[in-house]
């Protein structure tokens, strides 16, 4: 037994801050009902890209790149040319050390998988031939799961005074751990300090770390797969509402406890061993050559992508623009998804204009559903929301009253089913009622949900000067203040499938998995006001009496639009005849072209697709992201992009004082790399950031799913979401922002924020500037610097600018 010695309050305090740091190094996960892409690496955006990957080789076992065989076959196919293998080894740390020759054989060597710290658990295992590691998984599994839950259990369980104690009395009273060979575990729960500080504290002397545990605690949280990261979405919370939370803390603490048993009962076999690795959590982590060769050749792969994006955007586009007034103007989420729809809207007919703007259109409302009084944030999860709006009808209508019994009814009798005294007798009753509904579904047939048909309004209502101000500040945004045509139409974004847990994570990848169809209403009818009107046109917006806006919604499973007509009185009937043959044509255009990516479709099935309660690849979501673009739509009008780039309107020359550049880099770019970063993650290394096999999943909670029947929550995207199961649907490559805007303004607002520049110049996205032609012309450089570039994006010159 160690002897025991009291941490004094300086210790206590350094024991503090490294296990808050280890917290604040994992990433938050949201649940299944409102799943937000989540960059992986959101706790090391301060540390370098290979530090990072060193990093989590240390304690992950993961590295961040594909396997060097992909690289060497795309060398061998000239996608990455020599050129960019040149320009990434002369920006890098090898510069000097490693010629072309050599990379390029390095890349037709494999290089050896990382090799994580093992933890106590892990040396327990060795010593013992018992799976240590699963059992620990599987026992806090099961705690989390019913603690966390969010109503799937018929009882849940005791959240009285937190996370820690819950599982306290859990613990005391669970055998499992002793059954299975870890005696005296629930005499050791008994012994534990009642809060988590002391209980970290005391793990800090027995296991001899005392006040620098290193990297062991985030290899800790990271060993909890997303259970962590959902408490870190806990902690994230209550701190945007100016709270605090210590669920995450609470279960590094429990994870400890588990260290410490083990550690008391194999010391003598696994004593000398863990001194060694005790001392490696405590070194500063290093990056050896196996990581930067891998860094260098990651590099050359996006360089080599940039390079092609360079010369499909210098090519002359087919539209020919005319000085007439657009009949349409279709204002789009700048998701990925939707390039492939505005690209075979604007081919229609060229009285067609279309725009890109962040989905939730400047409009961070907090929105109560019809007969519902969930809050739902339809804003970007780095945001609060700035107005509060309900469905059009008042809580004592009819209507409210009626689907509020009738909600109530369906959560009743779906306890019923479930309970466990009525659940076998209901089957064996009512088992044969259910068979037509199983082959309808089974078969596809069922109806598709409609979105909610009653119109968002404020609530409460804000004042006329407000009002205006909001539009004003919206339509600057959009780059949106001269020639509006006949028909502006504000297009949100959704999904709809069926037996998909992954569900909301189709909707926008930003705001709380949430589609886009209430801030588009909001917005619609904001600008469709006389009132507000007649103030924007004092502020210089003048909008013509006969434009009219008109909400809608993209479905980006299927390419069908729902227009929100009912909101607005049409001047005529059939005036929007024409826009809805357009949106038809569209529709058929892009799903023959999103086709070709999915398995066994044609673009006739692919609606069927989504009715289709076995289809794992219902579409592929933001698959393939890796650029993201602020400019005038003319830049990239008529090229085809592939479906691969946010695409978002911005003209510099309109952007007094660059507040919306700034708006752009700090918001919409960022949120794009959370959602690149996520994809990124889930492909280099599924085994820590994905969720593993859709056809495994059980979801649990009501917030996740665990593959199999237990263990760690998984967190990030399915395998299926990335891998078509021969292929990888969605290359790993950072992704690539490109502006047009002058690069001292873009450096100036660098300077200002340094969590953006971080981004920047420890390599997690690439910065370009487009030139008045839409050309790629100068490289962003580490330090606020700036390269210019050739036109064809082989090599940078050599002569960098002072920002």
């Amino acid at each position: 037994m160690v002897k025991m010695i009291k941490i004094d309050s300086l210790h206590g305090e350094a024991l503090a801050q490294a296990a808050d740091q280890a917290v604040r190094a994992i990433p938050p996960a949201w649940p299944l009902t409102a799943t937000v892409a989540v960059n992986p690496f959101f706790g090391q955006a301060q540390a370098s890209f290979e530090q990072t990957a060193a990093l989590l080789g240390r304690i992950g076992g993961v590295r961040l790149a594909l396997p060097r065989q992909h690289y060497a076959d795309s060398i061998a196919k000239g996608e990455i040319s020599d050129a960019d293998l040149i320009a990434a080894l002369e920006n890098s740390t090898l510069a000097g050390r490693l010629d072309l020759g050599g990379l390029k054989a390095e890349a037709r060597q494999e290089a050896p998988a990382p090799l994580a710290l093992p933890t106590i658990a892990d040396l327990a295992a060795r010593a013992s031939g018992k799976d240590w590691p699963e059992l620990v998984a599987e026992r806090i599994g099961i705690f989390a799961s019913g603690f966390f839950d969010q109503g799937q259990a018929l009882w849940a369980a005791s959240r009285h005074n937190g996370l820690y104690a819950a599982w306290r009395a859990f613990a005391l009273h669970d055998l499992t751990p002793e059954i299975l060979g870890l005696e005296g575990f629930a005499l050791s729960v008994a012994s534990t300090p009642e809060t988590a500080q002391g209980l970290i504290e005391r793990a800090a002397i027995r296991l001899g770390f005392a006040s620098e545990p290193g990297t062991y605690f985030h290899q800790l949280l990271l060993t909890l797969g997303g259970w962590g990261q959902y408490a870190r979405h806990l902690q994230w919370k209550a701190e945007l509402d100016g709270g605090s939370d210590q669920t995450a803390l609470e279960l590094l603490a429990i994870r400890l406890v588990f260290e410490e048993a083990l550690y008391e009962r194999y010391e003598a076999a696994i004593a000398e061993e863990w001194r060694v690795i005790r001392r490696t959590h405590a070194a500063p982590v290093a990056v050896d050559e196996t990581v930067q060769i891998d860094a260098v050749l990651q590099s050359a792969a996006e360089r080599a992508a940039q390079r092609r994006l360079a010369q499909t955007l210098s090519l002359s586009s087919p539209v020919k623009l005319t000085d007439q007034r657009p009949q349409l103007h279709a204002a789009f989420c700048i998701d990925v998804r939707s390039e492939v729809f505005r690209r075979a809207l604007e081919s229609i007919d060229p009285g067609i204009r279309t725009s890109g703007f962040a989905g939730f259109f400047g409009l961070g409302a907090s929105h109560k559903g019809f007969a519902s009084d969930v809050s739902e944030n339809r804003l970007p999860v780095l945001l609060k929301p700035s107005v509060f709006t309900c469905s059009a009808v008042e809580s004592e209508d009819k209507s409210d009253r009626q689907a509020r019994f009738a909600a109530r009814a369906v959560r009743a009798w779906g306890r019923f089913k479930l309970a466990a005294v009525s659940s076998f007798a209901f089957v064996e009753a009512m088992g044969p009622v259910y068979a037509a509904k199983l082959l309808k579904d089974g078969l596809g047939l069922a109806k598709s949900r409609k979105p909610d048909a009653p119109a968002p309004r404020l609530s409460p209502e804000i004042d006329l000067d407000q009002r205006t101000k909001m539009a004003e500040t919206v339509l600057r945004a959009m780059s949106l203040t001269e020639g509006f045509a006949k028909v502006v139409l504000l297009c949100g974004h959704g999904a709809n499938v069926v037996n998909n847990p992954y569900a909301s994570a189709l909707h926008c990848g930003a705001c709380g998995g949430y589609a886009g169809d209430v801030n588009a209403r909001l917005l619609a009818g904001l600008l469709n006001e006389a009132e507000v009107r007649k103030g924007l046109a004092e502020k210089g917006i003048i909008i013509p009496t006969d434009t009219l806006f008109i909400a809608a919604l993209h479905d980006t499973t299927t390419d069908g639009v729902t227009l929100f007509d009912g909101d607005v009185a049409l001047p005529s009937p059939d005036m929007l005849e024409p826009i809805r043959n357009w949106l038809d044509q569209a529709g058929r255009l892009a799903r023959t072209e999103r086709a070709a990516r999915l398995p066994r479709a044609t673009a006739g099935s692919i609606i069927e697709r989504s009715r289709d309660w076995a289809e794992v690849r219902p579409e592929f979501g933001l698959a393939g992201c890796r650029a993201f673009i602020a400019a005038p739509r003319s830049r990239t009008q008529g090229r085809n992009l592939e479906g691969q780039a946010f695409l978002h309107d911005y003209v510099w020359r309109q952007d007094d004082g660059f507040k919306v550049l700034e708006l752009i880099l700090t918001a919409p770019v960022v949120v794009a790399s959370w959602i690149s970063l996520q994809y990124f993650g889930s492909a280099v290394a599924p085994q820590l950031f994905g969720a593993g096999n859709k056809l495994l999943h059980n979801v649990v909670g009501g917030i996740g799913v665990v593959e199999g029947n237990g263990g760690n929550l998984r967190t990030g995207l399915p395998w299926q979401s990335v891998h078509d199961g021969e292929a990888f649907v969605h290359e790993p490559l950072r992704l690539t922002v490109a502006v047009e805007a002058p690069k001292e303004a873009i450096t100036d607002i660098l300077r200002r924020h340094a969590h953006v520049r971080a981004l920047f110049d420890n390599g997690w996205l690439s910065l370009f500037t487009l030139d008045q032609d839409g050309r790629m012309a100068w490289r962003y450089q580490p330090g606020l610097g700036w390269a210019e570039v050739t036109e064809t994006m082989s090599s940078p010159t050599e002569s960098k600018l002072a920002g």
